[in-house]
């Protein structure tokens, strides 16, 4: 994936993807028509800022779903990675993989970064909350791991 993609804006009808989770099922946004889904993008499985994003989401899940909402974490990440991550975090929610980019790419999660001084392409930190009606009622992109559930849920007024 060499091109840098555009983010989604509130009321654009979200792109459909099926990626593979941690066990190979294929998840679909489809399989969630009629709910709310969070979907979020993080660069890579058990890295501390991943890690405190995944167990963030990992501890409010009830909540979420008390208010309708469910989980979806997407990362390039193949299924062993997702698999060892689920497992020592006590994740409860899917983590998909999604290789090549492309699933990042549709909905703007991707582009160029900067880590320690040097930069590369690849997945952005973003988040986009799918409506039952599968249009986007919010997005948000660069956010910081820390924190990151505790703001999603005031946004969300949860």
């Amino acid at each position: 994936m060499s091109e840098l993609s555009s983010p989604l804006a509130v009321g654009q009808r979200a792109p459909q993807f099926t990626l593979a989770d941690a066990t190979g099922r294929q998840v679909s946004l489809g399989d969630y028509a009629g709910k709310n889904v969070v979907v979020y993008f993080y660069p890579k499985a058990a890295t501390p800022g991943c890690t405190t994003e995944a167990c963030d989401f990992r501890d409010n899940l009830n909540s979420l779903r008390a208010a309708g909402y469910e989980v979806l974490g997407i990362s390039p990440d193949e299924g062993e990675a997702l698999t060892s991550f689920t497992e020592s975090e006590s994740l409860n929610f899917p983590l998909l993989s999604d290789p090549d980019f492309a699933v990042a790419s549709a909905y703007g999660s991707y582009g160029e970064k900067e880590f320690n001084g040097k930069k590369s392409s690849g997945t952005l930190r973003s988040t986009v909350v799918v409506d039952g009606d599968g249009l986007v009622s919010l997005a948000e992109y660069n956010v910081a791991a820390g924190g990151h559930v505790a703001r999603l849920r005031e946004e969300l007024g949860i």
